[in-house]
């Protein structure tokens, strides 16, 4: 199976058996993540072997005006999509099987959770795992400690509030914050 091929899979949303080949090749990415993200964050690296490290990560280019601060995890790499001027702090974890998309002008505070996989409630399928994706608009800024779920979308404009959980979508230009993430005032 190749890596496209896999995308458009877990892009479909179709519910992946655990032990499929899908999920092998799931673990096949996996481990090509964990070598990249070893390399990122085990040793200093300037501004231009970062953009070169995240393009082999994600098997695309990424813009030169994307910024990270390491350490930076994610399992597959190989499903997020970024825009221009995107910042990420340190510490952030993203499970991007399902896929991310992240616009323009965005800011990812520390520690930041993004998920886009959710197992099986069916003890007996639990291994079983149903993709979603995650996308956060233009201009976004999410404060530290933020634990986005699967198949969220951020609108454009919206600030999520330092230790938010955000389990629906988020109307553009508004503030959310608590566990779950709430609408606390409009921009």
């Amino acid at each position: 199976m190749t890596t496209e091929e896999f995308i458009r899979i877990m892009d479909s949303g179709d519910v992946i058996p655990g032990g499929s080949p899908i999920h092998a090749k799931m673990h096949e990415l996996s481990q090509e993540a964990i070598r990249i993200t070893m390399q990122i964050n085990n040793s200093y690296h300037n501004h231009e072997e970062i953009i070169a490290l995240m393009s082999e990560l994600t098997g695309t280019e990424i813009h030169e005006s994307f910024g990270l601060f390491p350490p930076f995890y994610t399992d597959c790499g190989k499903n997020m999509k970024f825009g221009k001027r995107v910042f990420i702090n340190s510490g952030c974890k993203f499970q991007d099987q399902g896929g991310i998309t992240i616009g323009d002008d965005v800011l990812i505070g520390h520690n930041c959770v993004i998920a886009t996989l959710n197992h099986a409630m069916d003890p007996d399928r639990r291994a079983d795992m149903i993709p979603a994706p995650v996308r956060i608009g233009d201009k976004v800024w999410i404060g530290a400690n933020v634990t986005i779920l699967q198949g969220v979308t951020i609108g454009a404009g919206a600030v999520i509030a330092a230790g938010a959980v955000v389990n629906k979508d988020v109307p553009a230009r508004t503030v959310v914050g608590g566990i779950p993430a709430k609408v606390l005032k409009e921009i």
